[in-house]
């Protein structure tokens, strides 16, 4: 592991992420190198200590470590094989947005070239980025991403997740789909009260409690989800099934669009015709799945 703070570091792309990383790195004292495929965006990060290379290669051949922070898994391939030739016996940390099949792609595609690849994804927004609530998952290369833990770590708090590139990637996802369920069950509530002309602001704070404490379920969830085992269940699928109606009608009457709610009546419906009624809602996510659990990367 990297033991001290002069360990040179390269970002390529300057867009509000790969600005912060690159300034995280230049707070804690790495020497940085940045490029941009547009120019323009290094002025910032150039006066507070950083080395703006004229190409991808270029900055590349600057660093053993590459931190990569693209729009996509399209600009990332682009830019990575432009600067092919002088990515050997790098890490390449990719910490763009992806998908798992994209990652392990890459990490493929990475070790035709001799690079330790690692994939991330960054749970955080680009304020957050050196701060203790800036969470940072990584999976792929062991080598590379413990050679280089202790730089990483400016970042935040690092989670390494294991050897295959593509676990990172699912993770972010994952969290991510739980947070756009969230915005769009309260984007769903403010619409409802708003209906009566009740200020948002008058509302939300009744939300935050009430979301904590119905994520005090979420562990005997994971256990239940886990071992197969539903039947422990305070309020049952059947219940529930029947009551979720009254959301529908009532936003209905109320003139609110049910477009983001009535995808959990079709599944709550079909968790009961499958006969899944006395048991917990936890059942559901078996429903969910289109193949066996850990068989979709296979």
């Amino acid at each position: 592991m990297t033991m001290n703070n002069d360990a040179p570091v390269t970002v390529l792309g300057l867009g509000a992420m790969g600005t912060a990383l690159a300034g995280a790195f230049l707070d804690a004292g790495h020497p940085v190198t940045v490029w941009n495929r547009t120019a323009g965006r290094a002025a910032d990060l150039v006066a507070r200590g950083a080395t703006e290379a004229a190409t991808a290669a270029e900055a590349v051949s600057a660093s053993p470590l590459v931190v990569v922070c693209l729009l996509n898994d399209d600009t990332v391939r682009e830019v990575l094989d432009g600067a092919a030739g002088s990515l050997a016996g790098r890490t390449v940390v990719n910490l763009t947005n992806g998908t798992p099949r994209q990652a392990r792609e890459a990490a493929d595609r990475a070790a035709g070239h001799g690079v330790g690849y690692v994939d991330g994804g960054i749970m955080a927004v680009p304020p957050m980025i050196g701060t203790p609530g800036s969470l940072v998952l990584y999976s792929g290369s062991p080598e590379g991403f413990h050679a280089h833990e202790r730089t990483l770590g400016v970042l935040g708090r690092a989670m390494y997740l294991g050897e295959d590139a593509g676990l990172a990637a699912l993770y972010d996802i994952a969290l991510l789909s739980a947070m756009y369920g969230m915005f769009g069950g309260f984007f769903h509530a403010l619409a409802l009260t708003g209906s009566e002309k009740v200020p948002a602001t008058e509302f939300a704070p009744l939300v935050a409690p009430w979301l904590t404490a119905m994520m005090a379920a979420f562990p005997g969830m994971a256990e239940a989800v886990d071992s197969g085992d539903h039947s422990a269940a305070a309020s049952n699928l059947a219940m529930q099934a029947t009551a979720y109606v009254n959301l529908l009608d009532a936003s209905t009457d109320q003139g609110v669009s049910t477009e983001l709610v009535e995808p959990m009546r079709a599944l709550l419906d079909r968790g009961v015709a499958a006969g899944l009624g006395a048991g917990d809602v936890s059942s559901l996510v078996d429903l969910l799945r289109t193949a066996p659990a850990g068989t979709a990367g296979a």
